[in-house]
């Protein structure tokens, strides 16, 4: 008959060997990544060499005041006025046609490439030549799109 178990052996592991088996699968997992860790070395190296890893550690370590800095600038009243201009840009964008938006800058590209034409010619108009301008049909449609656009602009004034 077998003899009962009077007593539970219980395998502790030494501190050192918990370290060693720490450092095994340390081993084992730069192995299994070492083109990457490869790589974030060559990277760290050239931050080193370029100075970049004492900009990053100073910014780190003075990292209260640096935010101060920023925060002091962000609430200047420039910089406040440039975000809310911004964003009501953005906003205004949001709202205008696209394809009307790729006219537009179209049509106002291809008026400056002319415009600069004349301007090295240096061509001159005459009276007769404006009252022969506004029979034009293109020269037309901007003439009243320059007076919708001064009236719709005055509207948004009042």
């Amino acid at each position: 008959m077998a003899k009962p178990i009077s007593t539970i052996a219980i395998d502790e592991k030494t501190e050192d060997q918990i370290k060693l088996e720490s450092i095994e699968g340390l081993v084992d997992f730069a192995a299994d990544r070492s083109a990457g860790l490869k790589q974030t070395i060559e990277l760290l190296h050239e931050l080193h060499e370029s100075g970049m890893i004492e900009i990053l550690v100073s910014l780190v370590q003075a990292k209260e005041k640096v935010a101060k800095i920023a925060l002091d600038q962000i609430v200047r009243p420039p910089v406040t006025a440039m975000i809310n201009n911004g964003m009501a840009a953005a906003g205004a964008l949001s709202e205008l046609d696209p394809e009307f938006t790729t006219k537009l800058v179209k049509g106002l590209t291809k008026g400056m490439k002319e415009g600069s034409e004349s301007l090295k010619k240096g061509e001159k108009a005459g009276i007769l030549d404006l009252l022969k301008a506004i029979k034009d049909p293109d020269i037309n449609r901007t003439i009243l799109f320059g007076i919708k656009l001064l009236k719709g602009i005055g509207e948004g004034l009042k």
